[in-house]
């Protein structure tokens, strides 16, 4: 049977971090030729580079990450809400300039943000991550609507609860306040699994999902429903 990427190119970005390795595992996995990109990409022509560097790309997968700060919205500092924007939201549209061009040109590609439930649910000390997450899925939707005619689909994971090393480490997991918040708080009763996620990502890059644009899909165990 034919694997749902088979001769696919995907570039993917920050794939060292948050959903990063596990995404180029299961892409490969699937049939896809992987570019892991490792760039930061905060510095304004940085995202034009690692785009222009990887050549042909059928997909995009904008993965981005930063540790989520924990102030309280009234201490959140003008240098702490730009820098998170600056990591988190400034990179997409440049992303978006460097990538779809060529892919509205053939008429054909996908490009998926990898983003976060906390834009779809409040929570304590998380104003600024939560914002700038929630950039990200409204640019999503917006910029979706407007590349849906060229054949070019745009579409989010907004997660949480789903197993990686950058929000959810070993030591957090083993505590017994995480383990009792996420018996409280999740339905499903556990994490998501990495691989669980990241399977649903590739769904959403492949052409079965040709139907999807500008949408934006939770994938935490229940969490945004409750």
């Amino acid at each position: 049977m034919e694997k749902a990427l088979a001769g696919k190119r995907v570039l993917i970005t920050q794939a060292t971090a948050f959903m990063g390795p596990v995404l180029c595992e299961v892409f490969a996995e699937q049939g896809a030729e992987v570019i892991a990109s490792a760039d930061e990409l905060v510095e304004a022509n940085a995202a034009e580079r690692t785009v222009e560097a990887a050549g042909h790309i059928d997909v995009l997968v904008a993965n981005l990450a930063i540790k989520a700060p924990s102030t309280a919205a009234l201490d959140v500092t003008d240098g702490e809400w730009r820098d998170v924007f600056a990591a988190l939201v400034d990179p997409l549209p440049r992303l978006m300039r460097a990538a779809a061009p060529a892919m509205i040109a053939r008429r054909a590609g996908k490009i998926l943000v990898m983003g976060s439930a906390a834009a779809l649910r409040g929570m304590k000390r998380a104003s600024t991550y939560s914002a700038a997450r929630g950039a990200q899925l409204a640019y999503v939707q917006a910029i979706g609507v407007e590349l849906a005619p060229h054949n070019v689909q745009v579409n989010a994971v907004a997660q949480n609860f789903v197993d990686n090393p950058t929000y959810f480490p070993a030591d957090v997991q083993a505590n017994p306040r995480f383990q009792e918040r996420l018996a409280r708080e999740v339905p499903l009763g556990r994490l998501v699994s990495a691989r669980e996620d990241a399977l649903f990502a590739a769904y959403l890059c492949s052409t079965a999902a040709d139907c999807f644009v500008g949408q934006v899909f939770p994938v935490c165990g229940g969490w945004v429903g409750r």
